[in-house]
């Protein structure tokens, strides 16, 4: 069964919201917790207001939920929970996506969701053996210089932060809006990636390339407008970090069937898939590779393939990438 096949399938995560794992059951459970007051008298009322058109609708259902989290506790629980599925599922390495704007714009502490994440990652590493990096992602709807004002509490926490991100509403955001804090960003040493092409046209994804020199770009899908363009991330190995049910969920593709994610493995492109905001589109990251599979006939060559490029394209060394590697192709060769 290629359920099973792809259940244990080692792979790497590198597009995922920690925010976006807040599964109603929890935040109807924090809610209480915290005497947060909720629309919702069940999580069964809040699973059906997870309801949304596009992006933008999303996100205000998205930044409301995020409203009952206010201690240590709540983000090391929020984050701890992701661990143990994405485990259950195969995922040996996560990249984290994390919005501190969200939180310190309610008045809680950057140290606070810091602290919370991280040692439900440290935790995660020791007791369930998933490894992981933590990229600050800044809100590209608000200013530069609020995003500045992120960045610098951001360089207190070296030692946990590995890389700088932009996520939040596209359209209207384009990369260049934030052409100097990513510039502050290499100097203090940061990785650094970003949302591009989603929404936005292939420019987006230009713009992120040359102006804020991204090692890897998340979503990418419009790519394909742009032969140079394919031709150039082709050429450069730049990894893309595709969220299929995201896509279709949100508008970019109609039904999976539409999606590109097939043109883009056969022309040579260095795609991954991963899950973005899965307690709001509908799946972790197994049943993403399922969707993929079953609308797009994707064969086994191009589900190995594509857990590859989840490795080859993560923020791990080198040796560690090539160890992840083999373990995938070593699976492959004892299924019949």
């Amino acid at each position: 069964m290629i359920n099973e096949y792809i259940k244990g399938l080692p792979k790497a995560e590198l597009h995922l919201h920690i925010e976006g794992t807040l599964e109603p059951e929890m935040m109807i459970a924090i809610g209480k917790r915290n005497g947060v007051p909720l629309p919702y008298p069940d999580a069964e009322a809040a699973r059906e207001a997870y309801a949304f058109k596009d992006l933008q609708s999303f996100l205000d259902i998205y930044y409301q939920a995020t409203s009952v989290l206010l201690c240590e506790q709540d983000f090391y629980d929020l984050t701890m929970a992701y661990l143990k599925k994405a485990c259950s599922q195969n995922v040996r390495h996560a990249e984290i996506f994390f919005d501190p704007q969200t939180h310190t714009s309610r008045g809680i502490a950057f140290d606070t969701v810091i602290k919370g994440m991280n040692n439900a990652l440290r935790d995660g590493e020791q007791n369930l053996g998933i490894t992981s990096r933590l990229i600050m992602c800044i809100l590209r709807h608000l200013s530069q210089d609020e995003g500045l004002k992120t960045l610098e509490q951001a360089f207190e926490h070296k030692e946990v932060i590995d890389g700088i991100g932009l996520d939040s509403s596209e359209l209207g955001n384009p990369p260049d809006k934030f052409r100097y804090l990513y510039k502050r960003a290499h100097k203090e040493g940061f990785l650094t990636v970003a949302h591009a092409g989603e929404e936005g046209h292939a420019d987006y994804i230009w713009q992120a390339l040359n102006t804020l020199h991204v090692s890897r770009i998340d979503h990418g899908v419009h790519c394909m407008e742009d032969e140079t363009l394919i031709q150039t991330l082709v050429e450069r190995q730049i990894p893309l970090t595709v969220c299929p049910l995201s896509n279709v969920r949100l508008g970019v593709f109609s039904s999976m069937k539409k999606h590109n994610l097939k043109n883009m493995l056969d022309r040579g492109l260095s795609v991954t898939v991963n899950s973005d905001d899965p307690a709001y589109f509908g799946g972790y990251i197994n049943k993403n590779y399922l969707a993929v599979q079953q609308a797009l006939t994707l064969e086994r060559k191009d589900l190995v393939r594509l857990a590859v490029n989840s490795f080859t394209g993560s923020f791990l060394t080198q040796e560690k990438k090539q160890q992840h590697i083999a373990a995938i192709h070593s699976f492959d060769k004892n299924i019949t």
